[in-house]
């Protein structure tokens, strides 16, 4: 039998709290993760079989009884959580009630998970409903896409659009675009709710003035996601650096020959496929 503590899931956790970090993404206690793990793949560790302790939460997450996350925790720093994850993070089940969940590991002074748990629970049922294999959500604060929200307008479709012809990889990984909510409190049920309305159609949603939200199948995935988008902000910023004048860009048509290209279907809100109609 294994120790939780040593196990992927951990690992992971640590290597990418400590990436968004290092990128700037997640300053003092600003950002954090959440991942689904499957009963099944828990039943091998020994250290993760008894409750240590019930923690409230601020939402009815009966959608998701039974369900096992691994979580940051509130307060904390991400720069701390690949030294002490036993500390800042803990793994936690969504109990029957819907209302408090069973910690199992980690928290071990005392600490409960990030005060963004319910809008993590909330973009989590959303995106079950839209895909089973959906298990990772990421919030940080990415440097070059916040201030799009202060110089551009909170327009999905182009805010979309800009990000998909900053470089071809965008609209092979996003090819669903940018969804954008209005700026509203963070930590907060309503900011919850907005997100996972929009995560009805999208995987990563802008916070104004603010971060991101992002979803995905695995942890890798869902950071690469977030890689993607701020990358393509930032060349957007190093053009406005650079005098904003673009000489040459990604057209419209060179989009579509993208998405013919590498089999994605573009958000038909923002490029019909089809430019007769576009």
């Amino acid at each position: 039998m294994a120790n939780f503590n040593d196990s992927v899931y951990v690992e992971k956790m640590c290597e990418l709290t400590n990436r968004l970090y290092g990128h700037g993404w997640d300053e003092r206690n600003g950002g954090n993760v959440s991942l689904r793990i499957d009963a099944e793949d828990l039943a091998q560790f020994d250290d993760v079989k008894q409750v240590i302790r019930n923690i409230p939460i601020e939402f009815d997450a009966t959608a998701l009884a039974g369900d096992y996350f691994l979580v940051t925790g509130t307060g904390r720093y991400f720069k701390n959580v690949i030294k002490y994850p036993e500390r800042d993070a803990g793994l936690v089940r969504i109990a029957k009630d819907g209302r408090s969940v069973d910690l199992y590991w980690g928290f071990n002074d005392g600490g409960q998970p990030t005060s963004e748990f319910p809008s993590h629970l909330m973009t989590h049922i959303e995106r079950l409903k839209q895909d089973d294999n959906q298990r990772v959500v990421m919030h940080c604060h990415p440097t070059n896409l916040i201030g799009l929200s202060f110089t551009q307008p909170l327009d999905e479709k182009g805010l979309s659009k800009l990000l998909w012809k900053m470089q071809a990889e965008s609209l092979v990984v996003f090819p669903e675009g940018l969804g954008v909510i209005p700026y509203m409190t963070p930590g907060t049920n309503d900011i919850g709710a907005a997100t996972a309305a929009k995560m009805a159609e999208f995987r990563v949603v802008m916070w104004p003035h603010h971060g991101i939200f992002a979803c995905g199948d695995s942890m890798d995935e869902t950071f690469g996601l977030i890689e993607t988008v701020e990358k393509a902000a930032m060349i957007y910023t190093t053009i406005q650096a650079q005098g904003g004048k673009i000489l040459q860009s990604i057209t419209d048509d060179d989009l579509r020959d993208l998405a013919n290209s590498f089999g994605v279907v573009p958000n038909p809100r923002f490029l019909a496929l089809d430019k007769v109609n576009a």
